[in-house]
């Protein structure tokens, strides 16, 4: 068989900066679903929450010749107090998975932007 494993991490950009800095935390519980296609065509939905470090992980055994084509990531809901806005205006990642069993994929991560800007950004 055939193993593959897509993972990522979903953040808090408090500031709305889009980027990553020392004030941003990682979101707990946020929820992402990954939509692959196989090489025989089927398509299959995967949904994953993360983890208290921010990461989810969507894995699969498959034989060989069912194994994933290429995927498309993207953020579905965050369910924290202020951090609930998605910060990309595109915020699915599409990519191609052309790995050997075994090995993972890494996806960069989603950015959720609180409501209210702090004032001390």
């Amino acid at each position: 068989g055939w193993t593959g494993e897509i993972h990522g991490r979903v953040v808090c950009d408090v500031c709305g900066d889009s980027s990553i800095a020392p004030e941003d935390h990682v979101l707990e519980g946020a929820e992402v679903a990954v939509l692959c296609i196989t090489k025989s065509g089927e398509v299959i939905n995967y949904q994953a929450f993360t983890n208290s470090k921010g990461i989810y992980t969507v894995a699969e055994t498959m034989p060989e010749s069912d194994r994933w084509e290429s995927c498309l990531a993207r953020p579905i809901s965050s369910y924290h107090e202020q951090c609930t806005r998605k910060g990309d205006a595109h915020s699915g990642v599409k990519f191609t998975y052309n790995l050997p069993s075994g090995n993972s994929h890494t996806v960069k991560p989603f950015l959720y932007k609180p409501v209210s800007v702090p004032m001390y950004c």
